[in-house]
């Protein structure tokens, strides 16, 4: 007998048993099993029949087309929950076997991550942006100055940092990787992506420093990893995510960016530990 997936209808996710039916983790599998890396694929398999059935089943909750009822709410919150735990333990056995996500591991993990935050936003479960409060207003029309990364706190690199406009009259107005990307001239996007990935990583790398606020982590990484996963979507009314050509190795980054996030809430919210 084999370990197993149980993902019943109407379940929301799904969970691991071992050969005898007692619950478990793809992490401690892997680390037992002869054949852990069919136990990897069948993961990734599984997240990604439970995101197909979620955006069925929630799609309108997720796009903000209706405010959700009592029993939305639990719904919602059983779906973040499993869609997180489900990202924490991929990258938990993937470093266990010393593998590298590859583009389609990033692809289903990036879809995981932006539906938890989908679902966590009509719960008012985000927190604050970067630089939230400390930005201009932009004004209509066309703005002129230069894009860059503004970090929070040089001093304290958990807390992250966004994307910003400067102008020439030293006005600093948020800016997204969509819009650069899209929708400005002049603008390296190699570039653009590598120090986005970049900011990304560390804060990943400074989560773990002794003064470091897992709530401040958590927010930056929200932010760092919703406004990449919004510039690498497949269509404007889909969630499936895409790499560019030549970006595959940019999967490493996105799931260790997801598993620190979801280690990093799962220290003030109790519902992801388990």
């Amino acid at each position: 007998m084999r370990p197993r997936i149980v993902q019943d209808d109407g379940q929301i996710g799904f969970y691991w048993t071992t050969s005898d039916g007692a619950p478990t983790t793809l992490h401690v599998l892997v680390g037992e099993d002869d054949e852990p890396d069919r136990l990897v694929a069948t993961h990734l398999s599984a997240l990604d029949d439970s995101l197909i059935d979620a955006s069925r089943r929630f799609g309108e909750l997720l796009g903000g087309g209706r405010r959700p009822t009592v029993q939305d709410r639990q719904d919602l919150g059983e779906l973040y929950r499993s869609v997180d735990r489900a990202c924490l333990d991929y990258a938990r056995a993937v470093e266990r076997l010393g593998l590298a996500p590859d583009a389609r591991a990033g692809q289903i993990i990036g879809t995981a991550v932006l539906m938890s935050i989908l679902a966590r936003h009509p719960l008012d479960m985000l927190g604050p942006a970067p630089l939230e409060g400390e930005l201009d207003e932009p004004k209509p029309g066309v703005v002129g100055g230069y894009g860059e990364m503004a970090q929070v706190d040089h001093a304290r690199p958990w807390k992250g940092g966004r994307w910003v406009v400067r102008t020439e009259a030293g006005a600093r107005l948020p800016l997204t990787l969509s819009m650069l990307l899209y929708d400005s001239s002049g603008t390296n996007k190699d570039a653009a992506r590598s120090e986005h990935c970049e900011a990304m990583q560390k804060v990943v790398s400074s989560a773990a420093e002794t003064d470091a606020d897992p709530y401040d982590v958590a927010c930056a990484l929200d932010w760092l990893l919703y406004d990449w996963l919004m510039a690498h979507r497949d269509g404007p009314d889909s969630a499936e995510i895409v790499f560019p050509k030549g970006r595959d190795g940019d999967a490493t980054v996105l799931v260790a960016a997801a598993a620190a996030s979801v280690a990093a809430r799962a220290t003030f919210d109790p519902a992801l530990v388990r």
